[in-house]
């Protein structure tokens, strides 16, 4: 009889979890894809609750959000996109969080490689095609337009940049060869085997790249969504971002 009760409270037990476990649609960055892969099983196995990614530009992203698509929590790889759907009224209030912060790196193929050390070399004729992010669209892309703008580059590239849909679109045509250079994060760079970092920008100089997250408010499990926020700021997390280049928030 006690094994039997037993049985039936361990049932119980295991219904009780599964019942409160859930299913979190996560709209991200296109560059947190790696990490966020990693990270799912780990936050399975803390919470019972199980991740959905939906990985892309942030602002093909935040589009997607506006025009109704469920999504239970999004993580952008820039503040305007989140800025934007939380003047729509489409973030949970209190829920937003800045968590990472990332760098820019030009990028060039291991073999046969740009001669590119400066921005100015960009500028040359060795250098003939440049992959950028869509600037419209693509954080990766705004922040390139933007760094070359500043330091009085745009108009003497901008004949040579080939926009493209997200980062890791760009990381792909410098591996395939079918741009000479590239503008990505430092930590699109450091998972490539087939390219190398020509120069970083420093953090100080360039543009403030920093990833927020937030909860939505017609999140259909925004209990679920605000733990996995509040995991991400956890120490597992924080050392898996570490590992793939991330930088803290100042």
């Amino acid at each position: 009889m006690r094994s039997l009760h037993t049985l039936l409270v361990s049932i119980c037990i295991l219904y009780a979890a599964t019942a409160r476990a859930a299913e979190i649609n996560v709209f991200a960055a296109a560059s947190l894809s790696d990490v966020f892969t990693e990270l799912a099983p780990q936050f399975t196995a803390a919470t019972g609750h199980t991740l959905r990614f939906n990985f892309g530009a942030s602002g093909a992203l935040a589009r997607q959000i506006k025009e109704g698509a469920p999504a239970d929590a999004i993580f952008s790889a820039d503040e305007l996109r989140v800025d934007q759907l939380e003047k729509a009224g489409l973030l949970r209030p209190g829920t937003r969080r800045t968590l990472l912060a990332n760098s820019l790196v030009v990028v060039v193929g291991i073999e046969g490689a740009a001669p590119v050390s400066t921005l100015p070399d960009l500028a040359k004729p060795g250098v003939r095609r440049i992959a950028i992010g869509e600037p419209a669209t693509v954080p990766v892309g705004t922040y390139t337009k933007e760094h070359l703008q500043k330091t009085k580059l745009w108009p003497q590239v901008i004949d040579k940049c080939v926009p493209l849909d997200n980062v890791r679109a760009v990381l792909a045509a410098v591996e395939s060869g079918n741009a000479d250079a590239g503008f990505v994060y430092k930590t699109d760079a450091l998972i490539s085997k087939k390219v190398r970092i020509a120069m970083e920008i420093p953090r100080e100089a360039g543009p403030s790249i920093t990833y927020p997250g937030a909860v939505l408010k017609d999140a259909r499990q925004p209990a679920a969504a605000s733990a996995f926020l509040d995991w991400l700021a956890g120490p597992a997390a924080q050392a898996a971002f570490a590992k793939y280049g991330f930088a803290p928030v100042r």
